[in-house]
């Protein structure tokens, strides 16, 4: 009976954003805000961080990396083990901007924007007049708003991007908590994790340039 109840909920809400919502600005904002949950996006928006964000910003890209890939292997077992179809081959009359393959059950895009963001919140922050201001607040309205965007394009309940949600941050959580661990960890040491926080490639770029000139 609840099961019942709660998928048809998933389906009027489904409508409501997919259908119930549409309008020329979001046909158009929508499917490139959805390209903002991609793992690959988040994973070069990691290493551009590591390349200019100095020391704090080595970090955060390896544990923010850590946190994508925890969250996507989270999302694919999900994904083979319950193989929900997506809306648009399960449903009818579903406004699809972004045809899209695989199961739908938990939006992988979505729990890819909420652990990258989660980390990269979490971490950074700016001080001003003895307060500090965290990135985490506008980072995760962003977050949302790519999420809301999985819905409008048709390719996903909103069930699907909710427990995405849930995964990103969960996995973004787990990796903030153990980063001590991560950082002085055995495999750390065997992998010269330490090398790899070290590492600065404007020195390394600058001493090239010099050499060339």
């Amino acid at each position: 009976m609840l099961e019942a109840i709660l998928a048809d909920q998933n389906i009027y809400l489904f409508y409501l954003i997919n259908g119930g919502l549409e309008n020329s600005f979001f046909n158009f904002i929508m499917p490139l805000l959805t390209n903002f949950g991609n793992f690959f996006v988040w994973a070069i928006i990691c290493i551009l961080i590591y390349l200019f964000g100095g020391r704090l910003g080595r970090e955060v890209a390896v544990l923010g990396l850590l946190a994508l890939i925890l969250s996507n292997v989270l999302v694919i077992l999900l994904k083979i083990i319950i193989a929900e179809p997506r809306p648009f081959l399960a449903l009818p009359n579903v406004d699809l901007l972004t045809p899209e393959s695989g199961s739908s059950f938990p939006s992988g895009h979505t729990a890819s924007v909420f652990a990258a963001v989660t980390v990269i919140g979490l971490k950074y922050h700016q001080k001003t007049k003895g307060k500090k201001y965290w990135l985490i607040y506008p980072l995760l309205l962003f977050a949302m708003v790519v999420g809301f965007s999985r819905i409008y394009v048709g390719v996903h309940y909103p069930y699907d991007v909710i427990v995405g949600a849930s995964l990103g941050v969960i996995c973004a959580l787990i990796i903030l908590k153990y980063e001590d661990m991560i950082f002085k960890s055995k495999l750390a040491h065997i992998i010269r994790l330490d090398k790899v926080l070290s590492f600065n490639p404007r020195d390394k770029l600058r001493r090239i340039f010099n050499k060339t000139s």
